[in-house]
């Protein structure tokens, strides 16, 4: 299925694939994207990705050591700066395209192909799980939290970076001219004109942010926080894993 791309002033809602193509839609996106992903995240993001990633390295309190599970990994950003900081990384990714680019980039080995929504760890076998910008991509998103706090140890951190809006009405707008008119002409001259479509409209699958806390802690969360950067263009928003009922303290 081709996605559509909205005109200027169209609902953004057309160029998202129909719910039960979801899947299929955004993994084969991801594939064709895959080579110019990373250059285009630079141009659109006038860079500061990087900073925002590194916060989010930092936000998962990633030490020497720990274990570290990347999911929707993509090209492997994250699973290098853990690794920079001594931990043992698997990152994890549906879309081959992206692995391919990770495994050029240095990442061969420490990336495999898997769901976000099915986990191939055992319980409590990780402590740390980040997610970079593929929250709004996955089918349901409370069910990959309840994998999170499936495969993290009492007290493992997790930390997703997303997109956001701001709250000021002004910087809204101003966000919303460029998020949803320029991304997808700056997309489709320099990579892909229906991925660059669907990546703005794809905001509407995101919860609220304090719905997005109530999910987490449904499925065994606390210590919920959520930071914003860009002038609230982004989020990071972690929490720590609950002591399971009956563990020791």
């Amino acid at each position: 299925m081709a996605l559509a791309v909205p005109d200027t002033g169209a609902d953004p809602a057309a160029a998202l694939p129909d719910p039960g193509e979801k899947a299929a839609v955004v993994q084969s996106m991801f594939d064709r994207i895959a080579p110019r992903y990373d250059r285009l995240n630079a141009v659109l993001t006038f860079r500061l990705d990087r900073a925002w990633r590194r916060a989010t390295i930092d936000e998962a309190e990633i030490r020497p050591g720990d274990r570290v599970l990347d999911v929707a990994c993509g090209t492997g950003d994250l699973v290098e700066l853990a690794r920079a900081r001594g931990a043992r990384v698997t990152g994890i990714d549906f879309a081959a395209g992206m692995l391919q680019v990770a495994g050029r980039r240095g990442s061969r080995g420490r990336v495999v192909r898997g769901d976000a929504l099915a986990l191939p760890l055992a319980d409590a076998a990780t402590d740390a799980i980040t997610c970079a910008f593929a929250l709004r991509n996955f089918v349901a998103i409370p069910p990959f939290f309840a994998e999170a706090a499936r495969v993290l140890r009492d007290g493992g951190r997790l930390a997703v970076l997303e997109v956001a809006e701001p709250q000021s009405a002004l910087l809204r707008a101003g966000h919303r001219l460029y998020f949803h008119h320029a991304v997808p002409v700056v997309g489709r001259l320099l990579s892909d004109r229906s991925a660059y479509a669907y990546l703005p409209a794809s905001t509407a699958y995101l919860p609220p942010p304090e719905e997005l806390a109530d999910m987490l802690r449904a499925v065994g969360f606390t210590d919920v926080r959520r930071r914003t950067f860009g002038l609230g263009a982004a989020q990071l928003v972690s929490a720590r894993r609950a002591p399971r009922t009956g563990a020791r303290p």
